[in-house]
């Protein structure tokens, strides 16, 4: 008669648990001399959200939990509103932004030449794209605006929305470094689709002027503003585009510093178009 098998004793288990080798990760934690882990205690719950409510809603529509919460106030301030307003965190998120979106495309595309590159790209950056985005946030109640630019409707200029972003993801950028304000503008065009062949990307008048000048092996051309006319809350931009390769210099205005440098590079181009 075949002899029945009893099932381990519980003490017959811990000696057979005591004899398994150990995991790769136990021996190298083990010499580091530090004590082991108990896996039956939880680990410690993530940090709550700061802020008030208003706050806390925009920062998990970012995706992004503030550790230094007055950056993001800061962002959201406007140069109507007083002194210490987002005009510098915009100049920062600009960049952040710009290489942000390069890697994507760069990466999304892998087949797509660098010009096309370059056109996408000012496509995803450009005013009309960011203010899209902006609106999807929700972001114009969060805005801080001087009384007379909130009056005017500025908390639904396009202008003021678009740098604002930027200016967030300049204060992403500093709370927590480039992964992380890389991290938010993959989230924000996760849903926006990366077509070379839409009409929409059609080249803007800078992007059409720097080729223009490649394909004749002359340097890019020069903007600075050279004037702001106007009230703080209703500001045009003054500014000069310049080749002096050529000896040439345009103007253009606009209301951001943008739609003023686009205006000015679409007037260098037909001047060197009709330029013999």
């Amino acid at each position: 008669m075949a002899e029945t098998q009893r099932a381990p004793t519980p003490a017959r288990r811990k000696s057979a648990a005591a004899r398994a080798p150990a995991s790769d990760a136990q021996v190298a934690h083990k010499a580091t001399g530090l004590p082991q882990p108990d896996p039956s205690v939880a680990a410690p719950p993530a940090p709550a959200w700061s802020g008030n409510a208003a706050q806390v809603a925009l920062q998990q529509r970012l995706g992004h939990r503030f550790g230094q919460l007055a950056l993001l106030d800061h962002a959201l301030t406007h140069r109507s509103h007083g002194a210490d307003h987002n005009e510098r965190l915009e100049f920062l998120g600009d960049s952040v932004l710009n290489a942000a979106v390069a890697d994507r495309v760069y990466r999304l595309l892998p087949h797509v030449p660098e010009g096309d590159l370059s056109r996408i790209r000012a496509h995803l950056v450009r005013q009309e794209s960011l203010h899209r985005l902006a609106l999807a946030l929700d972001l114009s109640p969060h805005l801080r605006l001087g009384e007379g630019e909130l009056k005017s409707g500025g908390a639904q200029r396009a202008s003021i929305l678009a740098n604002a972003l930027e200016a967030i993801i300049g204060a992403v950028y500093l709370d927590a470094g480039f992964d992380a304000a890389s991290a938010l503008v993959q989230r924000l065009l996760a849903d926006v689709p990366l077509d070379p062949t839409q009409s929409s990307l059609a080249k803007d008048a800078k992007t059409a002027l720097q080729e223009w000048l490649q394909g004749r092996r002359l340097p890019v051309p020069s903007y600075r503003v050279v004037a702001t006319l106007g009230a703080a809350h209703r500001q045009t931009f003054d500014v000069e585009c310049a080749v002096p390769d050529r000896g040439l210099a345009e103007r253009g205005l606009g209301g951001s510093r943008r739609a003023a440098e686009q205006a000015a590079a679409a007037a260098m181009l037909e001047r060197l178009r009709q330029t013999p």
